[in-house]
C-alpha cells in the first residue's frame, strides 16, 4: 500500500475541493482577510500534493520520500491552519502556520539533498 500516494491524492483533493468551495460557496461569507487566507491556503496546498503525489510514484526510500511526507504534513497544518482561521478559529491559531511553511522548506530541501545524491 502506497500511503504517501493516499494522504497526497486526499490533499490534492481537499485542495481543489475547498477551494471551489471559497470561491463560490463561502464568497459572500468570509472577510476580505479570511478569503485571502483561503485563497493562500489553496494556492499552497495544491501543488504540493501534487508534488507529494509524484514523489509516492517514483522514490520509494530516501530523503526524496520523506519529503513527501514533508510535503502532507506541510499541507496540513499551513493550509488547514488557514482554513481554520477563515472559519473563524482565533488569530493565535495563526501561530502554528509557520510549522506546515517550515516543513515545506524541509521538504524542498530534501528534494534538493536528495537529487544531489542520485
Amino acid at each position: 500500500m502506497n500511503r504517501l500516494g493516499i494522504f497526497a491524492a486526499l490533499t490534492g483533493f481537499l485542495a481543489v475541493a475547498l477551494g471551489a468551495f471559497g470561491a463560490h460557496a463561502l464568497d459572500d461569507q468570509l472577510t476580505p482577510e479570511g478569503l485571502d487566507w483561503w485563497h493562500t491556503a489553496t494556492l499552497y496546498a495544491l501543488p504540493h500534493a501534487a508534488a507529494a503525489l509524484a514523489i509516492s510514484l517514483h522514490a520509494k526510500t530516501g530523503l526524496v520520500r520523506k519529503a513527501g511526507w514533508a510535503f502532507v504534513f506541510g499541507t496540513i497544518v499551513f493550509a488547514g491552519s488557514l482554513y481554520a482561521m477563515a472559519l473563524g478559529a482565533p488569530r493565535w491559531f495563526g501561530a502554528i502556520t509557520p510549522i506546515g511553511g517550515i516543513s515545506y522548506l524541509v521538504g524542498w530541501a530534501c528534494c534538493a539533498w536528495g537529487a544531489r545524491k542520485a
